[in-house]
C-alpha cells in the first residue's frame, strides 16, 4: 500500500517570496541586487562569446581592412574583459549576503528550538522538522543558501531562451520544435537516471550515519576504557568494513546508472546536432547562407539545447529547495500550545503571597494508555518547604513540569493565585520560577557567567551567591578565580568541578535569579546518600523565606521539610511531615525503612 502524499503547505512562489522578505528584513537587499547584476552580466557574456567568432568570420568574409578588423577583435576583447571581471568579482561577493540570509534562517530556527512550547520538544513530529531545518541550513549548499544561485541561473536561462529562440526563428523555426523535442527527452531520461541516489537517498544516509557513528565511537573519550579493556577495535573494524563495502556497492550501482544516462545524452545530442549540420549545409550551398551565419546558428542550435535542459534542470532543482524551505517555514510556524506574545502580563512584585494550587489535576502523555497523574489536589502556600517523594515513575518530575507550566493538564487546573495559569503569558509565569533539575546544565563559559547566566552581571552579587553556597573557597584558589572556564570539550584551560561543588554552583544560579519559587528536581540522584543529604541540607539553609519544592526517591534527603507528599501510581498517597508520617506506619514507612537499612549509619552522622 503506497503511503498517502501529504499536501505542501507552501508553494514555490511562496516559499521565494518569502526569502525575498527574509533577505529584505535582514538587511541584506544587496543579495537581490547581485543576483540580478549576475544574470544580467552573465547573459551579456554568453551573448559575446556567441557573437564574437561569426563577427570576425563576417568580417573577413567582407573583406573588410586590417585595420577595421583589429579594431572589431579589440572591442570584443576589451568589453568580455571588463565583462568578465565584473562577473567574477561580484560573483566573488555574492556568497557574503547570501551567507547573512541563511545565518538569519538558523537564528530563527534557534531562536524557536530554545522558546517554542515544551510539549514541543517532547512532539516527534516537531523534532523532525526541527532536525532537518538545521540539515537544510547547514552550508553554503544547503537549500536555504542554495536557493540563490538556482534563481539566478534560472533567469539566465530563461532570458537566453528567449534570445536563442528568437535568434533560431530567422531560419526555421520547425528546427526550434526538433531541439525542443530532443532536448526534453533527452532530460527526462536523464531526471530519471541521474535521480537514482536522490530516490535512494535515505539508503545513502543510513551508510553514512552507520559509519560516521563508528568512526566518532573508535575516538571517543567516554568509550576509550572499554574499547581497550575488551578489544572492541577489531569489532568496529568489521562492522565500519561492512558498512562501507555495502555503501560502494551502492555507488557502484549508481555510477552504472550513470553511465546509461550519458550514453544516451550522447545519441540524442548527435542526433540533434545532425539533423541541425545537415540542414544548415543545405542552407549553405542551396540558399548562400554565409559560413559566419553557419557558424552563428549552429553554435545557437546547440546553446538553445543547453538553455533548455538547463531550465528545465533548474526548475526541479528549485521546486526541491522549495520542499526544503516549506520544511524550514513549517518548523518556524510550528504551533504553539501556550500564550507567549499574548496572555496576562506578570512582574514579579516585592512582598506579594504567591500561592499555586492544582485542582483535580491529572495527565497523561500523548500515546500513553493511561494518566501518569489523577486526580491531584495540591497547594503550595507562601514560604513553605514541599518534599515529593516515592519511587521512580510515581510521576514527580511530571508534577514538577505542571508546577513549572512545562506541561498543561490533560484534565483538572493548575492556578496561579486563583487563575489559571493557562490565561497568563508564560514566559512571564516562568520569571517566577528559579529550578535545579536532575538534567541540569552547565556551558562553556566562565563559572561567574554559569551563575548570572548572562554577559552583563552583578558581580558582587554573584560573589555573595556563591559565597552562600559555599564556593567561595574553592573558586578564589583557582588561578583565574571567577573568570575561570567549564568544559574542557571547548576550553583547554577549563576546570572540571566535583559532583558536590557543581551541585552547589547550580544553587549559586538559582540564588542569583531570586525567584519566587524554587524547584529541585532530584539534581543530587547521581550523588551518594550522604553527599545528597548535606546538599539538601544546604539548600534548606539557602532557601529559607522561599516557596520550595523539594523532590527525591531517597525518603531521609528531605526530612527538613515542612510538608511531605508521597506519590505512588501517579496519585498522593500519604500526606504530612516526616515525624507525622513514620508514626503513621503506611506505605512511606515502609519505604523509609528499607532505604534507611543501607545507609542508616550514614544518616545518622548528617543528623549529628
Amino acid at each position: 500500500m503506497s503511503e498517502k502524499k501529504v499536501p505542501r503547505k507552501y508553494n514555490t512562489i511562496q516559499n521565494i517570496w518569502f526569502m525575498i522578505k527574509l533577505a529584505w528584513k535582514s538587511k541584506e537587499k544587496k543579495v537581490l541586487v547581485i543576483g540580478s547584476l549576475i544574470s544580467l552580466l552573465t547573459v551579456i557574456q554568453n551573448l559575446l562569446n556567441l557573437y564574437v567568432s561569426p563577427v570576425i568570420l563576417g568580417a573577413v568574409e567582407d573583406h573588410v581592412s586590417v585595420q577595421n578588423l583589429l579594431f572589431i577583435i579589440a572591442i570584443f576583447v576589451l568589453t568580455l574583459m571588463v565583462v568578465s571581471a565584473a562577473l567574477t568579482y561580484v560573483n566573488e561577493n555574492a556568497i557574503y549576503g547570501r551567507i547573512s540570509v541563511r545565518m538569519e534562517l538558523v537564528n530563527l530556527i534557534n531562536q524557536k528550538a530554545s522558546t517554542t512550547s515544551y510539549p514541543n520538544i517532547q512532539d516527534n513530529k516537531f523534532q523532525k522538522l526541527l532536525t532537518k531545518s538545521e540539515e537544510y541550513t547547514d552550508n553554503n549548499a544547503a537549500a536555504a543558501e542554495a536557493i540563490w544561485t538556482t534563481l539566478t541561473t534560472l533567469l539566465v536561462n530563461l532570458t537566453c531562451f528567449f534570445l536563442y529562440a528568437g535568434l533560431l526563428t530567422q531560419i526555421q523555426s520547425i528546427l526550434i520544435l526538433v531541439i525542443l523535442i530532443t532536448s526534453v527527452i533527452s532530460y527526462f531520461i536523464s531526471r530519471n537516471l541521474d535521480g537514482y541516489e536522490y530516490k535512494h537517498r535515505e539508503e545513502e544516509a543510513e551508510y553514512v550515519h552507520h559509519m560516521s557513528y563508528l568512526l566518532n565511537q573508535a575516538k571517543d573519550i567516554g568509550a576509550a576504557k572499554d574499547i581497550r579493556i575488551f578489544g572492541l577495535r577489531s569489532w568496529l573494524e568489521e562492522l565500519y568494513e561492512k558498512n562501507y563495502r555495502a555503501f560502494t556497492a551502492f555507488h557502484s550501482k549508481a555510477e552504472r546508472i550513470h553511465l546509461w544516462a550519458r550514453i544516451t545524452d550522447l545519441f540524442l545530442t548527435f542526433l540533434r546536432n545532425g539533423m541541425a549540420y545537415v540542414y544548415l549545409i543545405y542552407l549553405v550551398l542551396y540558399q548562400r547562407l554565409k559560413v559566419s551565419e553557419f557558424l552563428l546558428f549552429f553554435t545557437a542550435v546547440d546553446g538553445f539545447s543547453s538553455w533548455v535542459t538547463g531550465t528545465l534542470d533548474q526548475l526541479r532543482r528549485l521546486n526541491r529547495q522549495s520542499l526544503d524551505i516549506s520544511v524550514i517555514r513549517e518548523c518556524l510556524d510550528y504551533p504553539e500550545v501556550f500564550q507567549f506574545d499574548g496572555g496576562i502580563p506578570l512582574s514579579l512584585e516585592a512582598g506579594k503571597d504567591y500561592v499555586i494550587s492544582l485542582e483535580q489535576v491529572s495527565f497523561r502523555y500523548p500515546g500513553a494508555s493511561q494518566d501518569t497523574l489523577r486526580d491531584i489536589n495540591l497547594t503550595l502556600q507562601p514560604g513553605e518547604k514541599l518534599a515529593v517523594v516515592g519511587l521512580n515513575g510515581a510521576g514527580k518530575t511530571t508534577l514538577v513540569k505542571l508546577i513549572c507550566g512545562f506541561l498543561d493538564p490533560t484534565k483538572g487546573k493548575v492556578l496561579l493565585n486563583g487563575t489559571d495559569i493557562r490565561m497568563y503569558n508564560r514566559r512571564d509565569y516562568y520569571s517566577l520560577f528559579s529550578a535545579v533539575f536532575q538534567d541540569f546544565s552547565l556551558l562553556a563559559a566562565t563559572i561567574a557567567g554559569n551563575v548570572a547566566q548572562a554577559e552583563e552581571m552583578d558581580m558582587e552579587r554573584v560573589k555573595d551567591c556563591i559565597k552562600k553556597a559555599g564556593l567561595t573557597s574553592k573558586i578564589e584558589s583557582l588561578p583565574e578565580g571567577y573568570e575561570t572556564y567549564l568544559n574542557r570539550s571547548v576550553y583547554t584551560n577549563a576546570v572540571m568541578l566535583s559532583g558536590g561543588e557543581t551541585q552547589r554552583l547550580i544553587l549559586a544560579r538559582a540564588l542569583y535569579k531570586d525567584s519566587v519559587f524554587i524547584i529541585l528536581d532530584e539534581p543530587t540522584a547521581a550523588l551518594d546518600p550522604i553527599a545528597e543529604a548535606d546538599i539538601y541540607q544546604k539548600y534548606n539553609e539557602m532557601t529559607q523565606g522561599k516557596t520550595s519544592v523539594f523532590i527525591s526517591h531517597r525518603l531521609a534527603s528531605t526530612r527538613f521539610c515542612s510538608r511531605i507528599i508521597l506519590l505512588e501510581h501517579g496519585k498522593i498517597l500519604e500526606e504530612g511531615t516526616h515525624e507525622k508520617l513514620l508514626k503513621s506506619g503506611g506505605k512511606y514507612t515502609e519505604l523509609y525503612e528499607i532505604q534507611s537499612k543501607y545507609y542508616r549509619e550514614g544518616a545518622e552522622n548528617v543528623e549529628a
